[in-house]
């Protein structure tokens, strides 16, 4: 088929919806190495992903509200691409889709579109259910006659990134990192949970090292976390960026983390991923590439606050319920870090 000429990814947020973008451009990137892309992306998330090649980005700052908007549409005046790939449905990518001019506007099949949807697109991706949310995205490019076969990420990690890690995490010591914020606070679990967890690691040997961004609420996570432990963790809250972030998940052999960005940064750079479901389906959001080490008490959730099984609720339900992560006990993450220290033979 002929290749398009010009196409438009909007998808603006968030760090992991992001993180799951990148190997539909891979894709793109691959069977059309003529076709022009742009990505209207967010101002943190262009921080993960803007130094892709081969790609014009252009940042929309929610932030500023209507004048982010205006800014994004002022950068795509006067063009039209051959496509747009929407693949954000919120209200407010709706209406910032209204400024990007394009022939053919690919959105969501009708059960995943909400928030006037339907109005700013003219195609739809195949109805599926059932599909983690990278193979949704991946999707996208069907319509345009391809098929996402292969998933690859290789973002790049500034030398300086490398260096920096490597000052952190140095020699080979098995190392746990632990990121215990989600944005959504109600994916969070107990602080002198994550403590006893982090203990226990620290007295098997590996080092233990926490993690997280720079707010406020995340930095009383961590003071909390650290509170509650016996042993001395490495506590570097506040002090990476995203780059950074990626270069310490590829030192580590393991990550311990909620429903999260990092857990599909980590992913990304190949490092296991000790997930805690409970609110959310590790199905549709786990970390793509091995949920082996994953805790899942999203079916006992659904039982225990929606009175049914998760198969008889619809896929993507949020079970996001005060005491629903209380579900998950530290026996049993326990348990899932033994299994994968024995899978890596680590002590």
């Amino acid at each position: 088929m002929t290749s398009p000429s010009s196409i438009c990814l909007l998808r603006t947020s968030a760090i992991g919806d992001v993180t799951h973008v990148v190997p539909l451009l891979r894709t793109l990137q691959q069977a059309w190495p003529q076709t022009s892309l742009t990505w209207i992306v967010g101002k943190l998330e262009r921080k993960l992903v803007g130094d892709l090649p081969r790609v014009e980005f252009v940042t929309f700052d929610k932030a500023a509200g209507w004048a982010g908007m205006r800014a994004v549409h002022a950068a795509v005046r006067g063009r039209r691409f051959d496509a747009l790939l929407q693949m954000q449905v919120a209200l407010r990518s709706n209406l910032l889709s209204l400024g990007i001019k394009a022939d053919r506007r690919i959105g969501y099949d009708r059960a995943r579109a909400k928030d006037l949807h339907g109005l700013v697109v003219n195609e739809r991706i195949p109805a599926r259910t059932g599909q983690h949310v990278l193979d949704a995205i991946g999707s996208f490019c069907e319509p345009l006659g391809l098929k996402q076969t292969q998933v690859r990420w290789d973002i790049p990690i500034p030398d300086e990134a490398h260096a920096w890690a490597a000052e952190q995490l140095p020699g080979d010591t098995p190392t746990l990192l632990v990121s215990p914020t989600s944005s959504h606070a109600l994916r969070n679990w107990r602080p002198e949970r994550y403590a006893a967890v982090m203990d226990h690691a620290a007295a098997r040997g590996w080092r233990v090292v926490l993690v997280g961004g720079p707010s406020a609420f995340e930095r009383e996570m961590a003071d909390a976390v650290l509170a509650a432990c016996q042993s001395t963790p490495l506590d570097l809250t506040g002090k990476d960026t995203l780059k950074k972030l990626l270069a310490l998940l590829g030192r580590a052999q393991l990550l311990l983390t909620p429903d999260s960005g990092p857990m599909h940064m980590a992913n990304a750079v190949g490092t296991r991923v000790l997930g805690l479901h409970a609110a959310s389906n590790p199905g549709r959001s786990g970390p793509y590439s091995d949920r082996r080490w994953c805790v899942d008490k999203y079916d006992e959730a659904a039982r225990k606050y929606l009175g049914k099984p998760a198969s008889e609720i619809a896929w993507g339900t949020k079970i996001e319920k005060p005491g629903v992560m209380d579900l998950i006990g530290v026996d049993e993450v326990i348990e899932r870090y033994e299994a994968a220290a024995q899978a890596m033979h680590l002590p």
